[in-house]
């Protein structure tokens, strides 16, 4: 019972963790529709960033630095949001297609490096030892896995109410307003360079703060983590749960974290050790299937909000004209 709770825990931590990830995406595709198709390249900006500040010294390689954790976390949200906002001031005039073809380049770019700069990143054997928050429970991990859900909810949750307060304030109404007509925005004398260089610096410094706790959960970290089948991933999850939804990112993560675990956990269950690497792009086929499901049921996903230009049209025709007024009467 014990080890089932146990795992319980771990399974909602790691949800919550893809949920950051969603969280940053959903301020850039939701909130300001920016095309990010390298999330990966941020999360392991985050994750290598907060790895080299606060693990010990170590001969093979730069950094070892043995600083505490959360200055590990500011570190990867600050290495992962100016690689981000340098990244959104040279590219972000580009068109919604060749934006995308950029960032997942970077991301592409960012796995390189880390598999070759072996005396920073540690290469292909990536980076362990990294420490964990309450690493004096880890001999209970009842106990460890409950101190850890509480650190990733309350972060979660400071996120979650940030977001949302932004979203309600005449910045996060600019951004919808870029997102939904960026003509009309222009003539109201609106920077929209500016507002989303800061959408997308914002975003990655989340993504690269979901990267570092990932990783000290964890306590290791490789190349092969930061490929494309996470971006993949992440974009699901935003996408079932519903693009332009802070909740929506959050409840989409939990949902598909819970398919993706459980179908790995029936795959190796039932099928030989030699059909399991078969079972794992099956699983991704799986996702895809779920995927065009929620889009021909809920276009919107599951708590998904309609763009503004549908809901302006609904009022519209809930609203009888005055010649259907003088007809009533």
């Amino acid at each position: 019972m014990i080890e089932i709770f146990a795992y319980g825990e771990f399974f909602l931590i790691t949800a919550l963790i893809f949920s950051m990830m969603s969280l940053g995406l959903n301020l850039q595709w939701g909130q300001t529709g920016l095309v990010n198709v390298g999330v990966a390249g941020f999360v392991a900006i985050g994750a290598y960033t907060s790895a080299i500040l606060t693990t010990p010294d170590d001969v093979a390689r730069f950094g070892g630095f043995g600083l505490p954790i959360l200055v590990g976390w500011v570190g990867a949200m600050a290495a992962a949001g100016s690689v981000a906002a340098f990244i959104g001031y040279t590219t972000l005039r580009l068109r919604d297609d060749y934006l995308a073809i950029t960032t997942f380049g970077v991301a592409t770019v960012v796995q390189l490096v880390a598999l070759n700069a072996k005396d920073v990143t540690g290469g292909p054997f990536g980076i362990g030892f990294i420490p964990k928050p309450f690493s004096s429970h880890a001999e209970n991990p009842a106990v460890f896995n409950s101190l850890n859900l509480v650190v990733v909810v309350a972060v979660v949750a400071v996120l979650y109410f940030t977001l949302e307060h932004l979203a309600r304030s005449p910045w996060g109404r600019v951004l919808r307003a870029l997102r939904e007509d960026e003509r009309a925005a222009v003539s109201l004398g609106k920077n929209v360079r500016f507002y989303r260089v800061q959408s997308f610096a914002v975003g990655g410094a989340i993504m690269g703060l979901a990267g570092a706790v990932q990783a000290h959960f964890i306590g290791f970290i490789a190349p092969e983590n930061y490929g494309a089948p996470l971006t993949f991933l992440v974009w699901v999850m935003l996408i079932v749960g519903g693009t332009g939804s802070n909740k929506g990112a959050i409840v989409g993560s939990v949902a598909m974290w819970a398919v993706w675990a459980g179908s790995g956990g029936v795959a190796s269950a039932l099928l030989p050790t030699a059909q399991q690497a078969r079972a794992a792009s099956l699983q991704l086929a799986g996702i895809g299937i779920i995927l065009c499901v929620i889009l021909l049921i809920r276009p919107n996903g599951l708590l998904g909000d309609r763009p503004l230009k549908v809901r302006l049209r609904s009022r519209k025709a809930a609203i009888p004209d005055a010649s259907e007024k003088e007809a009533t009467s």
